[in-house]
């Protein structure tokens, strides 16, 4: 029961052209192998050398690691440096005038910042939050639509010292009021409005209904930016402010707050928990860091580039690859507000031929939705500037991977397949563009620096072929520092005493195969127990997303009398949704399909069609809703993050 078995096969292998590879800022597997070596034989001289590189000091630390009081590792700790200070000032004389961000709004409207732009704007709000008494180690909770103001609002906050908690433009009142609460935010920095798919959103009339469930006295001052010409439904004169008042007579020079490197720059509360929020903490120097080696290392980032993250900065992956990790490295990004398919599918494709996108970052989730609702239509547009593509927040399924290889890039893109989380501050394991050949599903090595390993349950590391738990050996510096307010649950979280304490548990299941290279299996919790097998849930729904019927699938597992676990499979067509025989037909031969692919093991038990999956706005399977509807059970998760709450009963109706 220590380890759990891998069935997906794939040994497709697509190393980088000599062209790419010899541009590449790390060139051939030599290169990375050294880059190894050097980590292993001296670690904290490794990352020492790579934080005096890359990061500006105001005064310069002597210490690298302290981990004299594992877990609650310090990195650079008598070092300051301001994070702000990183993103833009130090960029003013070379690159002043230069693009920073290139923003198209949801109605397809575009404007361009320039870094000094960025600069002044975010000076002047720091300004304007200091007048309003906020100061060093004080926390600012950013809930507002995804824009370049809100990325000024993190910035300014940096740059005070102030420690910011953005909240999801989508999450519920309810949810915004437990992150209030629990950081004791001083001031609330929202909009009257979001607009997202040509749908608004009355973010200040959320926040309102928030700070009045109580338990949020912390609350001076709610900020609110004017995004549409909507009127809030009230207004208090005493606690709310508009932006543009705000900042109006505000000097647009603001000296940076220096702070210690373990100082903290933000905190982000994991989305999905059923209990109190789980705030994760992160540092100013450690962080930053770890956004800096993975935009020189992972995507391989030159002067010349157009980078495009298509995430939120309400998550972890909007924070470390929009808000921080482009501006600290002096590049030139695009922030799009809306979604990839308004006003149809060809919105993504149609901004990378408009604004010349050499890199492109985005979601296996919406992948997927764009495959489905037109796959050919990357071929109608201009795709030529991509060099390099990148996919965040799960697996991707081989199909999927593919597609995305030779549709979109052309054949001719690596594709960085990046596994991190919230935690890890920073990308672990992916490839090196300019070194590793790519398998598609496997996110194939970790990162210089990232000692990573799967382990058994026992903490043994597993053979080559067998899945276990993956694991980080060694502290690094953009890991979290601890969950705000909560260091046992930290401890108990993260470095489980299973694990005598000292390896961090991602909480993924994986496996290596005959190269080294790593698959996420899928979470542990998303382990099946089938017959005496442990099966990971990821590689069922590849084998079923890689039948041509199929345009997405989520498999969960149930209890079974006699097997343990069953495997329930929700599955979306390329088609519309299938009702009686035809439903039955079909999940016959997926059926027989996974036996197939995998073996009668894996096959699934029971298939419900659905015309989508339950998704939070930002593209996540809530997979702990689906367990429940496969057991029957109630649901008593919040479900006011799902952009498609009604899908639920139809699942509920769908079972095969």
């Amino acid at each position: 029961m220590g380890t759990i078995d891998s069935v997906l096969k794939e040994n497709r292998l697509f190393p980088p052209s000599d062209d790419f590879r010899v541009k590449a800022n790390v060139s051939g597997m030599d290169g990375y192998n050294a880059l190894c070596e050097k980590a292993n034989s001296d670690y904290a001289g490794f990352w020492g050398e790579l934080a005096r590189e890359l990061v500006s000091w105001k005064k310069p630390f002597t210490k690298v690691l302290n981990d004299s009081n594992a877990p609650f590792f310090k990195w650079f700790e008598d070092g300051e440096m301001n994070v702000s200070y990183n993103c833009l000032d130090r960029h003013l004389e070379a690159r002043g005038n230069k693009v920073a961000i290139i923003f198209e709004a949801d109605d397809g409207s575009v404007s361009r910042v320039t870094y000094r732009e960025l600069y002044h704007r975010v000076c002047q709000f720091a300004n304007g939050l200091k007048s309003l008494g906020v100061k060093k180690g004080d926390r600012v909770v950013i809930y507002m639509p995804h824009g370049v103001e809100a990325i000024i609002a993190m910035q300014a906050s940096a740059r005070i010292g102030a420690i910011h908690s953005v909240v999801f433009g989508g999450f519920s009142a309810g949810a915004l009021r437990d992150r209030i609460q629990d950081a004791a935010a001083k001031v609330v920095i929202t909009a009257n409005e979001t607009v997202r798919g040509g749908k608004t959103t009355p973010l200040k009339s959320i926040t309102d209904e928030a700070l009045g469930l109580g338990g949020c006295d912390s609350v001076e001052k709610v900020v609110v930016f004017q995004r549409t010409s909507a009127k809030p439904e009230h207004w208090s004169e005493e606690r709310n402010i508009w932006w543009h008042k705000l900042v109006k007579d505000q000097a647009d020079e603001c000296e940076p707050e220096w702070v210690n490197a373990e100082d903290p720059l933000f905190i982000l509360y994991t989305s999905g928990s059923t209990g109190k929020p789980k705030g994760v903490q992160h540092s100013s120097a450690g962080y930053f860091l770890g956004t800096q080696v993975t935009m020189k290392w992972v995507f391989d980032y030159k002067d010349s580039d157009v980078y495009w993250c298509t995430a939120d900065v309400g998550w972890i992956t909007g924070h470390s690859y929009i808000a921080y990790g482009p501006l600290g490295i002096g590049a030139t990004q695009v922030v799009f507000e809306g979604v990839p398919t308004y006003p149809d599918a060809s919105r993504f494709w149609q901004m990378i031929e408009k604004h010349e996108v050499t890199t492109f970052y985005t979601a296996p989730t919406a992948i997927r939705s764009l495959i489905k609702l037109g796959g050919d239509l990357p071929k109608q547009y201009d795709l030529s500037s991509l060099r390099l593509l990148g996919t965040v927040g799960e697996p991707i399924n081989p199909e999927a991977w593919m597609w995305y290889h030779e549709v979109v890039g052309g054949g001719r893109c690596p594709i960085v397949d990046t596994w991190w989380q919230t935690e890890t501050g920073a990308n672990m394991i992916a490839p090196l563009p300019g070194a590793a050949a790519t398998k598609p599903g496997s996110c194939t090595l970790p990162l210089p620096g990232i000692m990573a390993d799967i382990v058994d349950e026992s903490g043994a590391p597993v053979e080559a072929g067998k899945g276990g738990f993956l694991v980080i050996s060694k502290p690094w510096p953009s890991m979290v520092r601890t969950i705000w307010g909560d260091p046992d649950r930290f401890k108990k979280t993260y470095f489980p005493e299973d694990y005598n304490g000292k390896l961090y548990l991602a909480g993924d299941s994986a496996h290596r195969d005959e190269n080294g290279y790593i698959w996420i299996m899928g979470r542990i919790d998303d382990v099946l127990n089938v017959s005496g097998h442990r099966l990971g849930t990821m590689e069922i729904e590849s084998a079923l997303v890689a039948n041509p019927l199929v345009a997405e699938a989520a498999v969960v597992g149930k209890p079974h009398d006699i097997k343990g676990e069953s495997v329930v499979a929700y599955v979306v067509l390329k088609s519309s949704r299938p009702e009686g025989d035809d439903a039955k037909k079909i999940a016959k031969e997926l059926r027989e399909w996974v036996a197939h692919e995998i073996g009668k093991i894996a096959q699934p038990d029971e298939i419900r069609f659905g015309d989508n999956l339950p998704k939070t706005r930002s593209g996540k399977i809530m997979r702990r809703l689906l367990r429940d509807i496969a057991k029957g059970a109630e649901i008593t998760a919040d479900t006011s993050t799902l952009e498609n709450p009604a899908i639920l009963e139809q699942l509920r109706q769908s079972a095969i």
